[in-house]
């Protein structure tokens, strides 16, 4: 189903976060003002969400389901703006899903609606590229995600500046599904498409670039991230991206197109322009055509695949040898963390999914 945007126009002074502030404060649970709940601008009949939050207190973050989607917000990580964008906000610490150290702000494409009778992990809530042999058997052959957005922060501060994930967030993904049990070279829970945006604190500019993980088991050596540069650098060069940069609160797009085997990307900015990669995601040859021997020989064809879109912090708060780990403080108290600027913010003003379209 396309998932189409609808215009709100938004009246009076005080903000949408303090006016869901407000609405919170008898309940000290998130509010349902229905002017300024998401779903009130857009379609979100497909989506559930993951917030930094834990209200049930199973020391886990909140998912939101696809139907208690359409009157949730929250006042602090999930609300509609002034200007009727959805805003998602995450801080460098709070609660983290099991197999991440980052927090997340976060929404969940689930092709199932509010049919729970379908698995989250189950075939019909997922799409896969045509070369899987029982393709047909899935809730669609590739898939398409478009977004017009603006980064309006990334964290400040990071103990291991030089950690490639430092001052980042992810704006876009197609996740893979992780399976219980492998399936021979499939069913790790992979990424082949993490969507980011990265400014270092002293520069007036950020970069957009977005990374392929090769899909290999997570004890492989070779499994990391190709990073491929779409303004600025990629996230491991400390330069000044200067002009060809973005600075926070420049609004750029997104198209994400899975069609047959291939994933097509398309990024514009008015200032910048439209670049467009490709990359087949049933060999290993890389966006450039070339191939990548330490890859997995058939990518993600054997993986079953959903889109991500929102914020999710790559500030994480864990200190650690690992590339990953780029010690971003954080106190747990999102007023003391939003004053000291760690925390990752992202705004859209429009998102839509739906089949993917010919090339």
């Amino acid at each position: 189903m396309m998932i189409q945007i609808k215009r709100l126009i938004l009246g009076g002074a005080a903000s949408a976060a303090a006016l869901l502030t407000a609405a919170c404060a008898t309940s000290g649970t998130p509010a349902v003002n229905m002017a300024l709940a998401p779903a009130t601008a857009f379609d979100l009949s497909e989506w559930n969400i993951t917030v930094p939050t834990d209200t049930d207190r199973n020391q886990k973050p909140d998912t939101i389901s696809v139907k208690d989607m359409q009157t949730y917000a929250h006042p602090d990580f999930f609300y509609l703006d002034d200007a009727g964008r959805v805003v998602f906000a995450t801080p460098n610490k709070a609660f983290t899903t099991p197999n991440s150290s980052n927090t997340r702000s976060e929404l969940r494409h689930m092709l199932r609606g509010t049919n729970t009778k379908i698995k989250t992990h189950g075939p019909k809530n997922n799409f896969v590229v045509a070369a899987r042999r029982d393709a047909e058997g899935f809730g669609r052959i590739g898939g398409r995600l478009d977004a017009t957005l603006r980064v309006d922060h990334v964290a400040r501060r990071a103990g291991n500046p030089e950690k490639a994930p430092a001052y980042s967030v992810v704006v876009g993904q197609i996740h893979a599904v992780k399976e219980k049990e492998q399936r021979g070279n499939f069913g790790y829970g992979n990424e082949p498409l993490k969507i980011y945006y990265k400014k270092f604190p002293n520069h007036d500019t950020g970069s957009v670039f977005w990374t392929y993980e090769r899909n290999l088991a997570k004890d492989d050596p070779d499994r990391t991230d190709i990073a491929y540069a779409v303004w600025g650098n990629t996230w491991d060069n400390p330069a000044d991206p200067g002009a060809q940069g973005l600075p926070l609160g420049e609004d750029f797009s997104y198209t994400v197109n899975v069609y047959e085997n291939t994933m097509y990307l398309r990024f514009e900015n008015p200032r910048l322009g439209v670049k467009t990669f490709s990359l087949n995601l049933s060999n290993n040859r890389d966006a450039f055509g070339n191939v990548d021997s330490k890859d997995n020989e058939y990518s993600y064809a054997g993986d079953q695949n959903y889109f991500k879109a929102g914020a999710y912090n790559q500030c994480s708060t864990k200190d650690d040898p690992g590339f990953w780990y780029a010690a971003c403080p954080g106190t747990g108290e999102w007023a003391t963390d939003k004053a000291n600027g760690d925390y990752a913010q992202v705004s859209f003003s429009k998102l839509t999914v739906g089949p993917p379209t010919p090339q």
